[in-house]
C-alpha cells in the first residue's frame, strides 16, 4: 500500500504484522543486545580507567585557574554570546544531520517492506521519533549537569542555582533541535534551503565566535547581547544561565516561560506530524545509515564520509565556472584542480575557517610556555593540516577509483604529485592572510612561517589519499606488551602517519622558533625542516601511488 493511499481500519493489519516481526526478530534482538552490552562494558572500562583521572585533573586545574587572575570575570563576560553560539550551533548541526539521517530513522527492511503493507504508519514511525527525542533529552540533561558543575568549579555560581539555570536549556533545546530536524526530513524544499543557507549560518557562527572572544577580552556589546538574548529560543535558554552567573537578565522567568511554551507546542506538533514523513525519504535515509554503519564497523571512514556527502547533496545550484585552458600539458592537473575549487567554493571557505582557528591557537601559543605551548602548537598545526586537506579532494577522488585518472597524460604517481600543487599554493595564500594580524603586531616572521607550513601539509594530504584501503587487519596483529595488546595503536599509527609526520616535524621546529626567538637561524631551520618534510612525504606518496596502481 503506497503512502498516498488513504489508510482505513478495514484493511488494518498492524497488530498482526508487528507481532509477526517481533517473533521473527527475537533472536536478532538478543544478539544485538549482547553486542551492545559488550560495547557498553568496554566503553565503561575505558571511561573509568582513563576518564576519571582526566576529569579529576581537569577539575583541579579549572579550580586553580578560577582562583587566580580574572578568569571568573572573563567567563561572565563571555557567557551571553557564548551560550547563544552553542545554541545556534546545535540548530545548524540538527538541520544538517536531518539531510542524511533525521529523527525518524527506521531500519532498511522496515522502510522497504513494512511501510508498503497495510499497517498504521503512526504505530511504526512515532516510536522512532519518541526514541530520538528521548535520547536527545537524556544527552541534554547530562550536558546541563556538566554545565552546572563547570559553573560551580569556576566559582561563577553555587551548585543549586547553576544546575537550575542550565536545566531549561538542557531540556528544551534538544527537543527543539529534534523538531527542526523533523521538519527538514519531512520537507524536501526545506532541505534545499538548508543546504543553501549553511554557508551563511557558518558565517554567523564565526561572527559569534569573534564576539565571544571580544567580550572575554573585556570589550562587551551590551545592546547586541540583549538583542541576542531576546531574539529567539537560543537566547531565551541562555538567560537563566546568565542570571545564575550574576549577569544582566532580570526578566529571565519570562524567557523560560516562552521557551517552555514553544517547546511543548512544537514537540506536540512534531509528534503528530512524525507519521507523515514520505516513504522515499525514509528509504533514502535508511540506505545511507546502513551504509555508514557497515563501513564504520570496517573502519572505512572515507567510505562513510562519501556516503554522507552524497546524501547531503548540493543546494541545487550547479556552478559552471571556468578558467582558460592551459597550453602546456604540465599545467592541466593544476587547471583541473583550480576549476574544481572554483566550482566548490565551500571547500575554500571551510579551509579558511580551519586556517583562522589555527591562527587563533597559534596566537595563544605565543603567550604560553612549557608543555602548554607545545600542546597549543600541535593543535594549531593539526588544524592547519585539516585546512589544507580540505583542498586536496581531487587527489582523494582519483585515488578512490583509478579509472578516473585515465584522462591524465602522466603516470599515476606523477599525477598524484601534481595534485599537491593547488592545495600548497592556496594553503600558502590562506596562511599568508592569517599571518597579517601577527605582522601588524610586530611578528613579521609569521608571514614566512605560516605559508611555508602549507607545503608539507599538502604533501601529507596526497600521501593520505594514496595509502590505499584501510588495513583493518592491523587491529588483530596480537602484539603482546606489558601494557597489553598494542595492535590498535599500530593501526592508528598507520592511519594517522601523514598527519603525525608533518605535524611532529613542524612542531619541533616551530617550538624552537618560539623558544629562541625568530632569528635568522631559527627561521632558516624552520624553512629547511618544512622543505625536507615535503620531499620525504612526496617521495612516500610517489611510492604508495605506484603500489596502489599495481594492486
Amino acid at each position: 500500500m503506497s503512502e498516498e493511499t488513504a489508510w482505513t481500519t478495514e484493511c488494518d493489519r498492524t497488530t498482526e504484522t508487528l507481532r509477526w516481526l517481533r517473533d521473527k526478530r527475537r533472536g536478532h534482538r538478543r544478539r544485538r543486545n549482547r553486542d551492545l552490552a559488550v560495547i557498553g562494558y568496554s566503553l565503561a572500562l575505558l571511561a573509568g580507567g582513563y576518564g576519571t583521572t582526566f576529569v579529576y585533573r581537569f577539575a583541579r586545574r579549572l579550580q586553580h585557574a578560577a582562583a587566580h587572575g580574572d578568569t571568573l570575570e572573563t567567563i561572565r563576560r563571555a557567557l551571553p554570546a557564548g551560550l547563544v553560539l552553542l545554541a545556534l550551533g546545535l540548530a545548524v548541526i540538527a538541520a544538517r544531520d536531518a539531510l542524511w539521517r533525521g529523527p525518524v530513522l527506521v531500519p532498511g527492511p522496515d522502510a522497504a517492506w513494512l511501510l508498503s503493507q497495510p499497517v498504521d504508519r503512526t504505530r511504526v514511525l512515532r516510536p522512532c521519533f519518541r526514541l530520538s527525542a528521548g535520547i536527545a533529552v537524556v544527552g541534554g540533561l547530562l550536558c546541563a549537569v556538566a554545565g552546572g558543575v563547570l559553573l560551580h568549579l569556576t566559582g561563577v555560581s553555587s551548585p543549586g542555582p547553576g544546575l537550575a539555570g542550565c536545566l531549561p536549556a538542557g531540556l528544551c533545546l534538544p527537543l527543539l533541535a529534534v523538531v527542526l530536524a523533523l521538519q527538514v526530513e519531512r520537507r524536501t524544499g526545506l532541505g534545499v534551503r538548508v543546504r543553501a543557507a549553511t554557508p551563511y549560518a557558518v558565517l554567523l557562527l564565526v561572527v559569534l565566535v569573534a564576539q565571544t572572544g571580544w567580550a572575554a577580552a573585556g570589550h562587551r556589546l551590551p545592546v547586541l547581547e540583549q538583542i541576542e538574548l531576546w531574539s529567539g529560543p537560543w537566547g531565551w535558554a541562555a538567560q537563566p544561565v546568565v542570571h545564575a552567573a550574576g549577569g544582566s537578565a532580570r526578566a529571565w522567568p519570562v524567557a523560560v516561560a516562552l521557551l517552555a511554551v514553544l517547546t511543548a507546542a512544537t514537540t506536540w506538533y512534531a509528534h503528530t506530524a512524525s507519521a507523515t514523513v514520505p516513504t522515499r525519504q525514509l528509504r533514502a535515509r535508511a540506505a545511507t545509515a546502513t551504509t555508514v554503519a557497515s563501513v564504520l564497523w570496517s573502519v572505512e571512514l572515507r567510505a562513510a564520509k562519501l556516503a554522507v556527502s552524497e546524501a547531503l547533496g548540493s543546494d541545487g545550484r550547479h556552478a559552471r565556472r571556468r578558467l582558460p585552458m592551459p597550453r602546456s600539458k604540465y599545467l592541466v592537473v593544476v587547471w583541473r584542480d583550480a576549476v574544481a575549487l572554483l566550482r566548490a567554493p565551500g571547500r575554500v571557505g571551510s579551509a579558511a575557517l580551519w586556517t583562522a582557528a589555527a591562527a587563533a591557537i597559534a596566537g595563544l601559543a605565543t603567550s604560553l610556555d612549557g608543555l602548554s605551548r607545545a600542546a597549543a602548537v600541535v593543535m594549531a598545526l593539526t588544524l592547519g593540516y585539516l585546512a589544507v586537506g580540505r583542498l586536496a579532494e581531487p587527489a582523494r577522488v582519483e585515488a578512490d577509483d583509478l579509472r578516473r585518472s585515465s584522462w591524465s597524460p602522466f603516470r599515476f604517481a606523477t599525477l598524484m604529485l601534481h595534485h599537491a600543487i593547488v592545495p600548497a599554493v592556496v594553503g600558502a595564500v590562506l596562511g599568508c592572510l592569517a599571518a597579517v594580524p601577527f605582522a601588524l603586531d610586530g611578528g613579521a616572521w609569521a608571514l614566512l612561517l605560516m605559508p611555508v607550513c602549507a607545503l608539507p601539509f599538502a604533501s601529507a594530504s596526497v600521501l593520505a589519499a594514496v595509502r590505499g584501503p584501510v588495513r583493518s587487519e592491523l587491529l588483530f596483529l596480537g602484539i603482546p606488551t606489558p601494557f597489553g595488546d598494542v595492535s590498535f595503536f599500530v593501526f592508528l599509527l598507520w592511519y594517522a602517519a601523514p598527519l603525525l609526520i608533518s605535524v611532529a616535524g613542524l612542531s619541533f621546529a616551530l617550538d624552537a622558533v618560539l623558544t629562541h626567538g625568530p632569528g635568522v637561524d631559527a627561521l632558516a631551520c624552520m624553512v629547511l625542516v618544512a622543505l625536507a618534510l615535503t620531499a620525504v612525504l612526496l617521495l612516500g606518496a610517489s611510492h604508495l601511488a605506484e603500489r596502489l596502481r599495481r594492486s
